[in-house]
């Protein structure tokens, strides 16, 4: 076969500070920078990342056509520039490609741009243009997915991650592969059936660690596969949804693939009715940056591994800019003991740290610069400078594995008993090497601070004593009910069992 193969992948967060422009996609950070050309095919070598999987599970005895492959840190919308200039190389590549038997597409899901609420939609809309009805064009999505009903008409095929943290990208991309092999022996579509919920999902409640997620997945995994009276089911997707985009197709969806209508609509709705039966057990708790200091503080012990704070609504993985300081001034002013916060963006206090030199002591004004938490200012204060690096290093743990890192210039200060990684460059706290390559092993921590929600649990998780999920002021709000929405469609629960929106 010949097959097509790209990316376009962007989070949108409606409601944070900082778009994504242009400069956002081409540079390189927690994953390679924009990549076109046959450089492609060898830029994700041993990553988790979806098209990774899917050029290893192609490769064999195929010719794979590159086209253009970029991600941006998530953020709010993308750019109408930003979006034009990339679709622009798309399309040009698909030209230049001359025939193909299939296209195979890395995407979110959730991306939101300044002129289109649906990006994936429309990214699928312009490819389906330029390639026609009959060639197969299948995407894999993020879990996190906001999914359409333009998606799913566009695309033969969509397929999602089915764990968060997100450690099966990679394996996302086979599946993909295996379904689009698929459809271009048989010569056949395959029927569609989606099923739309009623209700958001907290992104913290989503984690497939802890239930009901980690059932619910257990059950898509058996639906696929199963063959009844109405036929196979080939491919089942439940997308828990991105719940800060103000939108109207804000939400979990389910999508399945069958050889009949009735086999498709069967097992969707399977799992649908499953998603609605657990909506109470996705409520969650919320612990302040106060309460959480001090039971960390009163509960952490030598040798039983670090109590994590998950500095959630500073995500840089859900639109923060992970430069909020309202956990770390907690620790400072409960005078924590061997605890770390990582990883705050502040370019500013690292240049001034590094170039003060390891050994060195800095008054610096910390983090509060790029309007996250309005309220805050920068944490000042006089720092030591433990250690200066040059923010290059190997991601080993299963969400980032195999990535070559880019924070840019990143420092360790310290100040009493409490250390924090300053780095240059944004970057969700989610593998132990962010930390490690400072100097400072997490393991032997009492309290870790990490700027992250889920992702973190996949690297840290097991070394954890604790993990408390935190709600501290910053752009990726936790309680979905403070959000101010004003486009959800009506009836759609903001909260798991709360009140409808824009019903009185």
């Amino acid at each position: 076969m010949r097959i097509a193969v790209g990316g376009f992948q962007h989070e949108t967060n409606t409601f944070a500070p900082t778009k994504a422009d242009y400069a956002a996609f081409e540079q390189a950070d927690s994953w390679p920078a924009l990549q076109r050309g046959e450089g492609l095919l060898s830029a994700f070598e041993g990553m988790n990342v979806p098209i990774a999987g899917f050029i290893d599970a192609a490769s064999s005895g195929n010719t794979l056509l590159p086209l253009v492959w970029c991600s941006a840190t998530p953020s709010a919308h993308v750019t109408e520039d930003a979006f034009e200039r990339i679709m622009a190389m798309m399309l040009e590549d698909l030209r230049e490609a001359g025939s193909f038997d299939a296209v195979y597409l890395d995407l979110h899901g959730a991306m939101v741009t300044e002129h289109f609420d649906d990006g994936e939609g429309e990214i699928l809309r312009r490819v389906r243009a330029a390639i026609g009805p009959r060639v197969p064009l299948v995407a894999s999505l993020d879990l996190h997915a906001n999914v359409t009903a333009r998606m799913v008409g566009e695309a033969d095929a969509l397929v999602a991650y089915r764990t968060y943290p997100h450690v099966d990208m990679a394996e996302t991309g086979a599946r993909a592969a295996e379904h689009l092999f698929h459809l271009v022996k048989s010569g056949a579509r395959q029927a569609k059936a989606m099923r739309r919920l009623d209700y958001l999902i907290p992104l913290t409640a989503q984690c497939t660690l802890i239930e009901p997620a980690a059932s619910l997945y257990g059950l898509v995994s058996e639906t696929e596969g199963h063959v009844s009276g109405n036929g196979r089911v080939s491919s089942v997707s439940f997308t828990t949804g991105f719940p800060p985009v103000d939108i109207p197709e804000c939400g979990p969806v389910v999508v399945a693939y069958a050889d009949t209508e009735a086999a498709a609509a069967e097992a969707a709705q399977r799992i649908a009715d499953a998603v609605r039966e657990a909506e109470p057990d996705f409520r969650e708790k919320l612990w302040s940056a106060r309460d959480a200091v001090a039971h960390a503080i009163a509960h952490s012990s030598p040798g039983k591994g670090p109590i994590v704070l998950a500095d959630t609504q500073d995500n840089p993985g859900a639109g923060g800019n992970g430069d909020t300081i309202g956990i770390l001034s907690e620790l400072i002013a409960q005078d924590a003991r061997n605890a770390c916060l990582a990883v705050l963006f502040d370019p500013e206090s690292a240049a001034r740290a590094a170039e003060a030199g390891e050994g060195a002591r800095v008054s610096l004004a910390l983090g509060a610069k790029t309007g996250g938490a309005p309220d805050e200012h920068p944490l000042e204060g006089e720092f030591e400078v433990m250690r200066v690096t040059d923010g290059e290093f190997l991601a080993t743990g299963p969400f980032y594995g195999g990535s070559r890192m880019s924070l840019g210039r990143t420092v360790r200060l310290r100040t009493g008993g409490v250390q924090v990684v300053v780095a240059s460059r944004k970057g969700q706290c989610a593998d132990k090497e962010m930390i490690r390559h400072t100097g400072l092993d997490p393991r032997e921590l009492g309290i870790l601070v990490v700027k992250s929600s889920v992702h973190f649990r996949a690297d840290f998780g097991p070394m954890a004593s604790e993990v408390l999920v935190v709600e501290s002021p910053g752009p990726n709000t936790a309680d979905l009910a403070k959000l101010p929405f004003t486009r959800l469609r009506k009836g759609l629960r903001v909260t798991p069992m709360g009140e409808g929106f824009g019903v009185s």
